[in-house]
């Protein structure tokens, strides 16, 4: 409860071990890490895990056609596909936040109670949930989301889901809508 696992900063994501993980208190203090730098973002996931008791895990990444709507300045409309309504919900575009600064956690902190899965305009994507699969599977549909979109455009436009699919999805589901709808 009062621990943050974490990956350091500077290192290939791709190339990392156990041994190279961080674990830091709720203050962004580092208690274990075999002399790595914790993560410049540590912030975003200390207000993240302060705010959100179902939350266990974030994922920070910068996939490509999720990340080109962020800096593109539009967002990904998850409409398009039942497994995107359900994943995601609605995907806010945070304004820009220089990295690794409170300004950034609080532009996430205006949207963090009613989303899971953001983009980070000029910046990326965060994805939330509670364990650190789900928020990895968030951001895996995200980014399935955007290059469906995108592609989806070129052909002509991506058709919505209209309000009573979407209801539908939910119905044999589970869930809400309002946060979509």
């Amino acid at each position: 409860e009062d621990r943050v696992l974490a990956t350091p900063t500077g290192m290939s994501k791709g190339f990392l071990t156990e041994d190279d993980l961080v674990v830091t208190d709720m203050e962004g203090n580092v208690v274990e890490g075999n002399g790595h730098a914790v993560t410049s973002e540590i912030r975003i996931y200390l207000r993240i895990y302060r705010e959100r008791d179902d939350v266990r895990a974030a994922v920070h990444a910068h996939p490509l056609y999720a990340t080109a709507y962020a800096a593109a300045g539009l967002t990904v409309d998850s409409k398009v596909l039942p497994e995107s309504v359900l994943s995601l919900g609605e995907v806010p575009l945070v304004p820009y936040g220089t990295p690794g600064t409170d300004e950034l956690a609080d532009r996430i902190g205006v949207h963090l109670n009613d989303h899971e899965v953001f983009l980070l305009e000029n910046h990326g994507a965060l994805a939330l949930g509670g364990d650190v699969v789900a928020a990895y599977h968030r951001m895996e549909c995200l980014e399935h989301t955007a290059r469906i979109v995108y592609l989806a455009r070129e052909l002509g436009g991506a058709n919505n889901l209209e309000p009573e699919q979407i209801g539908a999805i939910f119905e044999v589901h589970g869930g809400k809508t309002s946060d979509i709808i």
